[in-house]
Order: structure tokens, then sequence, then C-alpha cells
């Protein structure tokens, strides 16, 4: 049975006439009453009982029609859905992001994209660069927002670096400026209490592992926070954090911003997702608002 055939056959019902139905259709009249017997042939039964100017449905006709109508109506709705998914007029996009690009890059991005493409569902997931990866591994991510290098590299991912962000130290305004000038060095931190921010973190490794590249262990006043909590709590006084320059710039109300010395602490962040499965349309034109930004 093929499509084309129930909608000649329809068209009949619908008319009872060969000739208008063919009109209605676009098809020569011969062609559609072949199809239409070619129906009758695959069914094993008449579907119409032909008499000079009086065309009538039998009872295998009459039992046909109401399937073959939904069945063309369903297709016209799948046609519907893709063309909307094809234009972006709907869909989805799961993106993951590390908390500190949600607070910091994202907001604008995401702004841009959803006054451009409104119907298209936004579900983010925040987390670590490690359990974004697994999740984009297991398929439950589009794309994620990753911090380079990643923990376990993985050839079944594909990454394209986005940007290389510094790092700043944020304090509270009432507390001693941490350093000795208008920038800070790594070593300044020996003597500071840190808030540091939970395992997992990529900041976490990254601040860490700078201290210990100095010479010693960091100091924790407050540790296993969020980005939110973490500069709650620098600005309650409790400490210092070393946190990425745009969250400093756009969450940096009520904390004193200081840039770190030459050669300074660095991270570089980049779009990934699976090697092996194209993300949706949707998902590709965020990457490239992305990666135009």
């Amino acid at each position: 049975m093929q499509f084309q055939q129930l909608q000649y056959f329809v068209a009949v019902a619908e008319t009872r006439h060969f000739t208008r139905a063919a009109d209605v259709v676009h098809v020569a009249q011969p062609s559609l009453s072949q199809q239409i017997k070619a129906l009758e042939r695959e069914l094993g039964a008449d579907l119409f009982l032909r008499a000079r100017g009086n065309i009538t449905l039998t009872d295998a006709g009459e039992a046909l029609l109401p399937l073959a109508r939904r069945i063309l109506a369903d297709a016209d709705t799948a046609r519907h859905e893709v063309l909307e998914l094809v234009q972006l007029r709907s869909g989805r996009i799961r993106l993951g992001a590390t908390p500190s690009l949600c607070t910091g890059l994202l907001p604008d991005v995401l702004r841009a994209f959803h006054d451009r493409y409104p119907g298209i569902r936004l579900l983010i997931e925040e987390g670590g660069s490690h359990d974004l990866v697994r999740e984009l591994a297991r398929g439950a991510l589009d794309l994620a927002l990753v911090v380079l290098p990643l923990p376990t590299p993985s050839p079944a991912l594909t990454t394209v670096e986005l940007l290389r962000e510094g790092l700043v130290v944020v304090s509270s305004p009432e507390a001693p400026a941490p350093g000795r000038g208008r920038t800070v060095r790594i070593s300044d931190l020996e003597g500071e209490r840190l808030v540091m921010f939970r395992h997992g973190y990529d900041l976490r490794e990254l601040t860490v592992a700078a201290c210990r590249a100095e010479g010693f262990e960091p100091d924790f006043a407050v540790e296993g926070g969020e980005m939110d909590a973490v500069l709650g709590f620098v600005r309650a006084g409790l400490g210092v954090a070393v946190v990425p320059r745009m969250v400093a710039t756009k969450s940096g109300r009520g904390l004193r911003v200081t840039p770190l010395a030459r050669p300074g602490l660095h991270r570089t962040i980049a779009l990934a997702h699976r090697s092996d499965v194209a993300p949706p349309r949707a998902a590709r034109e965020l990457q490239r608002m992305l990666l135009e930004r």
C-alpha cells in the first residue's frame, strides 16, 4: 500500500468522480484509475461501485476511508513538525556548562538565542567538566561548555576552543586588600584564608595546583560551595577566592576585584559534543552563536 494510492482513494471518495479527483491531485485520470485498481488488488476488495455517472463506496471503501484520512492527516502533521524543527521554530537544546559559565558567559548568549528562536526550549545542566563529559558520552547532552584540558581526554568527543579567560582574586572591600599593590601574586595567597569550591570544580583544582606550585598548601576558611555561595561568603568577609574575570565583572557588586600578577592564571573554555553524532540543528545554531559572540 502506497501513500500516494491513499491520496488518490480519498480524492475519489470525496469527489465521487475519477476525472475530478485526478484534477484535485494533479495527475492524469488513467494514472489515478490504475493506482486505485492496484490498491484494490493489494487489499483484495473493491473500494468503489462504478456506474456511469455514479461512483459509490463499497463496504470495504467505507471501512478504509476514515483510516486513510487519519494516515494522511498524521503524515501532514509529521511534515509540519519536521518543518518546524528545520526552520528552528520548535525543538530543544540540552546544554551543559560549569556554574561559572552559567553565571558569566551564558546569560547574554542565551538571551540573544531565545530572542531569535523563541520556540526552542533550553535545558541547562550545571556541573564540573568531568560530570559534563560523562553526560555527553551517554547522550544526555547535545553540547557542553567544558574547561580544557579535559580531566579524562576522550576520542569520542570533539572539542572546539571558545575562549581563554583570566582569573582574578575577589575579596570583601571591608577586609584588608590581598597582596601588596594593584595585583596579587599566587605567593601572596599563602597568608590568606580562601573560600574554596567543592571537589570536582575545575577552579578548585586550578587554584590548589597553582598554590602548590608556589610551595604551599592553601588555607581554607570555607570550602564546598557553588559559585553563588562562594561569592556570598567572600562578600561576608570570610575569605578571598579566585574566580573567572567574567564572573567578577558580572557578579562583582559588593566585592573588591584584584587582578593576578603576570603570568597570572587562565583557563581555556571549549565547546564539546559527541564525535559520532551530529548535534541537532538548533544546537549547531547555538554553537555558531557562541563561537561568533
